[in-house]
């Protein structure tokens, strides 16, 4: 008897990966990890979970007061009252009223764009395409620009190397690492947690077996940084803890030694960079009376200043890759550890060399380190922002708090302009953002807020107007991150749940209604849109060398494989072998260890030159005294940021329903903390619960507090379940960049035994009210 064919596989593709879509017993879909994996995340196999089906924005809402009397009701409400659960006609025309109403009124200068997040893997359906070309053809809107994660990286490295993205896409590649490197140090490791995801989907995770290669290979790894957990190589990582914010003073001390020894590279140093005898007159102290000894970065940074003299001496006795995360410049003065990471590198003379140079972020996501071919796949297009004004992204609640105040960024003063309405899409605010205490106060300063939400996060609870929208898994999308390995077509795997609309039909309905839906649509349902942009990306992997299928076929067989086009690469290669032929993308055309540029600014906190300056928290300011451990707020190992916090394979990872804190065991002693325990933490800024658990792979005097745990607060100002934004510094990392500063942060903790009096409730479903009610 003839056998029926099987049925064709289906995928989807999430941040955590690729997944191959199966049948369960129950014959509902179900996910698993894509075969051709390594190293498969198990973040999103929950997607489909109930437990987070129940958190699901069912039907438009808006909050009672607002819809009784539209943007005068009182802002203080958000998050405290009920909502009234509307049709759609009435919820599109509440927004679109709102809309022309701030924009007649106030002009776009007053509308807020806030689409900052990861939203959807899904290249068409990503939020903030969608969002921002609405807003573009409605006249404008004030944007954001930088990232939390990069905020002074993005903004120093185009003065000294190139743009952040031209750097992380051209990292050197792992097969090169494993063949020519010879001694890997990691500032800050090589979380693998981080690796897990990457914006569109990693394919195949490649950093695990990558690291143990090069470590079979021969090469030697350091660790440099609170923790010890955070590099796992498959064998042996010297760990050398340092306090937390410190590690420029580390590298300006290996500096020293390397010019007194004159074991430098002076050859390179005139042909590839600018400024370093400038430098030189800081690093010995001519320009501020210190020497950057050893011995004076052993006070500073707690590691012995004859271990300090030796590192050097090794950087220099190998081919050496200086690798940094990311989270060391998510801190005061941010933008030091990145320029002088670069400038050590510079003075050994190995960038360009294979195995040699530096790392910006091996480590951060799954992208770094690819051998792929690089193009640029499916991109919704957004069209032109009339509205010039902008804000560095971390400076949401200074915008918010301070209008018509001026802020600095990149060496020109700004305005923050007037914000009379924000529209966030695809994020999470009360996720991401420092100090919530602060930004819950400056959200009640908008006269009205909208937000399209797939759950009810904290975000969705203290808006005005609540529009449900799909999740990735209930929409027709494709797959794509620049390097990775695979072009997937993602097929509706289940129908929308309640009444949930993708937000591509949300912003049509609205632009319909305001005037210009054809000139948003094009006369394009998605089905058309993923047409055009897959052939956009047809033309310009063609480009790149790579042919790919038409779209039938493309869509019929579910996915592309790209690694048939990897090659090997060593970041910054062509300018080392012909820096006249192929110049940096600097004012000098050079790596500028000295810029004319960020000189001229005449910032204390970033001159010219990379410099040591004290944090405005750190263990050894007088803050210390009172706040004695420094927190770190990492990412976390079982979610991305908050998504799918409420997942089973998040939930597993807590302790009694909170995100747990690691700290030593001499710190566990002193306060009787065992693991297991509840404990509190807090500052001037506010208080939250966590659970602890006590671990030899982390410093004294150091915590560690992944973030991601949905807000939880309470009447007080404190939270319940270990969100560590309400303790983290919300202040610029400095004048230049303005970027976040959350690394930046002491605390103190001790053990919480009046448990039962803080019930965790950020799972909580608001209120709703019938429509009469």
């Amino acid at each position: 008897m003839t056998q029926p064919p099987a049925p064709r596989l289906r995928y989807h593709a999430a941040h955590w990966g690729i997944y191959e879509i199966d049948q369960g017993e129950d014959g509902q879909p179900r996910l698993k990890p894509l075969a051709a994996d390594p190293d498969p995340s198990a973040i999103g196999l929950d997607q489909l979970d109930p437990a987070v089906a129940r958190l699901r924005v069912q039907r438009p809402a808006v909050r009672r007061s607002f819809l009784e009397h539209g943007h005068r009701a009182d802002p203080a409400g958000r998050g405290n009252e009920p909502f009234v659960e509307v049709g759609w006609d009435q919820a599109l025309d509440l927004v679109a009223t709102e809309l022309s109403r701030v924009r007649d009124q106030h002009g776009n200068r007053a509308i807020f764009g806030g689409s900052y997040g990861w939203s959807s893997a899904g290249r068409f359906h990503h939020a903030n395409g969608q969002l921002h070309r609405f807003l573009n053809l409605f006249g404008g809107y004030v944007r954001s620009v930088d990232s939390y994660s990069l905020g002074a990286g993005r903004a120093l490295m185009p003065h000294i190397v190139a743009p952040m993205d031209e750097i992380i896409q051209t990292h050197t590649s792992w097969d090169v690492l494993e063949a020519h490197t010879t001694l890997f140090i990691a500032f800050g490791g090589i979380p693998l947690k981080n690796t897990r995801v990457i914006g569109g989907g990693a394919g195949r995770h490649r950093v695990r077996d990558a690291l143990r290669r090069m470590q079979t290979a021969g090469c030697r790894f350091i660790n440099i940084s609170p923790v010890n957990d955070n590099l796992d190589t498959g064998g042996p990582v010297e760990w050398i803890p340092i306090r937390p914010n410190t590690d420029t003073a580390l590298m300006l001390a290996l500096a020293y030694v390397l010019l007194q020894a004159q074991r430098h590279d002076p050859a390179f140093l005139s042909r590839y960079t600018v400024g370093f005898e400038r430098f030189r007159l800081y690093l010995e102290g001519q320009e501020d009376g210190v020497a950057k000894t050893p011995e004076w970065a052993a006070g500073i940074t707690g590691i012995d200043s004859q271990r300090i003299h030796r590192l050097a001496f090794e950087l220099a006795d190998n081919r050496t890759m200086l690798n940094i995360a990311y989270a060391l410049q998510r801190a005061s003065h941010g933008e030091q550890p990145f320029w002088m990471l670069v400038t050590l590198a510079a003075m050994l003379g190995q960038i360009g060399l294979p195995g040699g140079g530096f790392g910006l972020g091996y480590g951060a996501m799954a992208g770094q380190g690819s051998a792929n071919a690089r193009f640029s796949g499916p991109t919704f297009p957004q069209g032109q922002n009339a509205v010039k004004d902008f804000i560095p992204v971390a400076r949401i609640a200074d915008l918010l708090l301070q209008p018509g105040t001026p802020f600095t960024y990149d060496g020109k003063t700004h305005l923050y302009p007037d914000i009379r309405l924000v529209y966030w899409v695809g994020g999470n605010p009360f996720h991401h953002h420092q100090d919530l205490n602060r930004l819950n106060l400056a959200w009640q300063r908008p006269e009205s807020i909208i937000v399209h939400e797939q759950y009810w996060t904290a975000t969705a609870k203290r808006a005005d107007i609540v529009l449900p929208a799909t999740i990735t898994l209930e929409r027709d999308d494709i797959g794509f991150a620049t390097k990775e390995d695979f072009l997937v077509a993602m097929p509706r795997v289940v129908a929308p749940q309640g009444e949930s609309r993708d937000d591509h039909d949300i912003f049509a309905a609205i632009a319909a209604q305001l005037g210009y839906g054809g000139r948003f649509t094009e006369g394009l349902n998605a089905s058309g849109w993923l047409r055009k942009i897959y052939g956009g990306t047809v033309e310009r992997a063609a480009k790149a060398g790579i042919e790919l299928p038409v779209f039938d076929e493309f869509w019929e067989r579910g996915i592309i494989d790209l690694s048939g086009y990897q090659r090997p690469g060593v970041m910054l290669e062509e300018f080392r072998r012909n820096p006249d032929g192929h110049p940096l993308a600097t004012p000098s055309g050079k790596i500028e260890i000295f810029s004319e540029t960020l000189a001229s600014y005449g910032q204390f906190d970033c001159p010219g030159y990379p410099v040591w300056r004290e944090p405005h928290e750190w263990l050894g300011g007088p803050l210390a005294r009172r706040f004695p451990f420094h927190l770190l707020s990492d990412q976390p190992a079982r979610r991305l940021h908050s998504q799918l916090d409420a997942a089973p394979f998040s939930e597993a990872g807590k302790m009694t329903g909170r995100e747990p804190v690691y700290i030593s065991p001499a710190d566990a002693e002193a306060r009787g903390i065992r693991t297991g325990d509840v404990v509190a933490l807090w500052n001037d800024r506010g208080r939250c619960l966590a659970g602890a658990v006590v671990s030899a792979e982390i410093m004294p005097g150091v915590a560690r507090l992944a973030t991601g745990a949905w807000y939880d607060p309470q009447a007080d100002g404190s939270e319940t379940r270990g969100n560590p934004n309400v303790l983290t510094l919300d202040v610029g990392a400095s004048s230049f960049s303005q970027g976040c500063a959350a690394q930046t942060c002491l605390v103190e903790i001790a053990k919480y035994d009046v448990v039962d009096s803080q019930p965790l409730e950020a799972w909580r479903l608001p209120e709703f009210l019938g429509a009469g009610d």
